[in-house]
């Protein structure tokens, strides 16, 4: 299996990367400098700068793309848009890393995690952003598209237990009453989706057994 990571050098990025090159699959990195992740091979790029030649050949196209500030995170629906392009009608899945705020927290998908009222303030535009984005991603049905959020509490440096609970739209808790999930362990749940391929034109979250 061929897996390309764009963003490769992000902390995330960097963590999928990991996992894969530990399965013994093929993986490149989409790096815009020096590639800093455990992948041998690079692609050295701006994501914006991609063509369909770059994606060729790859069974899947993880896009661990982030914006922070408020000049760029309209690049959360600009950067996804061009990805899509570049793959549109072709079999090369297209894995994204999501946010957590547009999860639901209703059965009737009325109201999301970024609604309430101890969301932080300082957060609400990132989330509106990737919201858009997933929205946007959406309407396509010429991309083979996974979308997934993590958990509400998104840990960096957390540990890698090997275990989550797959969950769907709605903001998903643990036994422990907790919406938490490592970075590594995002990674596990993301290669495994990668392997199996369940949920093609769908938005699906992960939480900490």
């Amino acid at each position: 299996m061929k897996i390309a990571v764009i963003c490769a050098n992000g902390k995330a990025g960097k963590l999928i990367v990991k996992e894969v090159v530990n399965r013994g699959f093929d993986v490149t990195a989409v790096v815009k400098g020096e590639n800093k992740s455990a992948a041998q091979n690079a692609i050295v790029k701006d994501l914006f700068d991609l063509t369909a030649s770059d994606l060729a050949g790859f069974d899947a196209v993880v896009d661990a793309f982030g914006a922070w500030t408020p000049e760029t995170l309209d690049q959360h629906s600009t950067s996804l848009k061009h990805i899509c392009d570049v793959l549109s009608g072709t079999d090369t899945r297209l894995l994204v890393v999501g946010g957590a705020g547009s999860l639901y927290v209703n059965a009737e998908h009325s109201a999301c995690v970024s609604d309430g009222a101890d969301f932080p303030e300082i957060f609400k535009p990132l989330a509106k952003a990737m919201a858009k984005a997933l929205d946007e991603l959406r309407e396509r049905n010429d991309v083979k598209w996974t979308y997934i959020s993590p958990a509400g509490d998104f840990q960096a440096d957390g540990e890698r237990t090997g275990k989550y609970i797959l969950a769907g739209e709605e903001l998903t808790l643990n036994a422990k009453g907790e919406s938490i999930i490592s970075y590594a362990d995002y990674a596990v749940a993301m290669v495994d989706e990668i392997e199996k391929g369940c949920h093609i034109g769908q938005r699906i979250s992960v939480v900490r057994e």
